[in-house]
């Protein structure tokens, strides 16, 4: 797919860890930078570590961080940029404030049956937290409120990476964000 960028807009892929958020974020981000745009990927992980340092992972530090998150993500996108964040981001009203600040923004549900992120558990998170090595993991001990009306939800137990990719492309399109370019 080749395409043409028209606006900055913020793709905000939230869902729990595990579920395929970092995958399909880094997967989105060469297709639109193959394709000329200005793109920057802010992953919760990298991103706490350099933005948020200082914040642990109570609903309050998570609020916070999410705030900043969508401070930045705005800054960016208000400049063009294709931004793609991949953050947990379990709370509806923390989403629907990225929403209001950042604008063209597209919520997309990175779904996954826990069971399923708990084979793939990459970092171990999930076998800390039944260890009791952890106590504050998103879809564990901590709750995830899934989103009520997201623009794309891509099922990664059942769908390939490619398949998630292009429903959120396809999505960017319908909203004119991207426009299919035209080739001579």
């Amino acid at each position: 797919m080749v395409i043409d960028m028209r606006k900055g807009f913020g793709v905000w892929l939230t869902g729990i860890p595990a579920s395929g958020k970092t995958t399909i974020a880094r997967a989105l981000e060469t297709v639109l930078r193959e394709n000329g745009l200005n793109v920057e990927v802010l992953d919760g992980d990298e991103v706490r570590k350099n933005l948020s340092p200082d914040l642990g992972f109570t609903k309050e530090d998570r609020e916070t961080h999410a705030r900043r998150v969508a401070y930045v993500t705005k800054l960016l996108v208000r400049n063009g940029v294709a931004v793609i964040v991949g953050l947990i981001s379990p709370f509806r009203n923390f989403r629907e404030h990225a929403r209001k600040q950042i604008g063209n923004f597209v919520e997309v549900w990175v779904k996954c049956p826990v069971e399923e992120c708990m084979k793939r558990d990459p970092k171990g998170l999930y076998k800390k937290a039944i260890n009791g090595e952890i106590n504050d993991l998103t879809g564990i001990q901590d709750p995830y409120e899934e989103p009520l009306n997201p623009e794309v939800t891509v099922d990664t137990s059942k769908e390939s990476l490619e398949e998630s990719v292009n429903k959120i492309l396809r999505k960017l399109e319908d909203l004119g964000y991207i426009n299919p370019k035209k080739t001579n």
